[in-house]
């Protein structure tokens, strides 16, 4: 039974294996380990009592037949991935022709909205001026306007005769008191 201080790296070296698989035996078995003055750790061994076969570098040949299904699984897999990346592919060439037409029609909606906007002005407009007329000449009028770019040109005042004739019958039916109550 002769002990030995070998480094991890000489371990490897007796039984045939890594460094790193040495020392993992090392912490496996708990043999006694101290540092060297060079800063190594020095394991303290007897390799008669050691019974360490190092794992064959090739995989026995009975496992053959899984690694053979399980690479024709792998190319399933990447054919099934090809396909997947194509309507991939489709699918976002949709959607860019999906949001080309979503902005298409946000600026139609943007230029419809501005244009009611701007109409709603024009009425709001119209009918101040058609309701300061009526206010001045004191009865309803037929008002004809049109629009010369943003300005309101009025073509045409006329009163409105059968709401004239009522307006004048409940003017004499209710007259109005001075200070404008009944």
């Amino acid at each position: 039974m002769a002990t030995e201080m070998l480094s991890y790296s000489q371990l490897g070296d007796r039984l045939s294996c890594s460094p790193e698989a040495a020392r993992a035996l090392v912490k496996r078995l708990r043999l006694p380990r101290q540092k060297a003055n060079d800063g190594k750790v020095l394991v303290s061994v007897d390799l008669t009592e050691i019974n360490h076969k190092p794992m064959p570098a090739r995989t026995p040949a009975g496992q053959q037949p899984i690694i053979v299904s399980l690479k024709a699984r792998i190319q399933d897999l990447e054919s099934e991935l090809g396909k997947a990346e194509i309507e991939l592919g489709k699918v976002e060439a949709s959607a860019a022709n999906h949001r080309a037409d979503f902005e298409r029609e946000r600026e139609r909606f943007d230029r419809l909205m501005a244009e009611q906007l701007r109409t709603t002005l024009d009425v709001m407009t119209a009918k101040e001026a058609a309701a300061r007329l009526e206010g001045a000449w004191g009865h309803p009028l037929d008002i004809e306007f049109a629009f010369e770019g943003p300005a309101l040109r009025l073509l045409q005042v006329r009163p409105v005769p059968a709401a004239l004739a009522v307006w004048r019958e409940t003017a004499e039916r209710f007259p109005l008191r001075p200070g404008g109550h009944r």
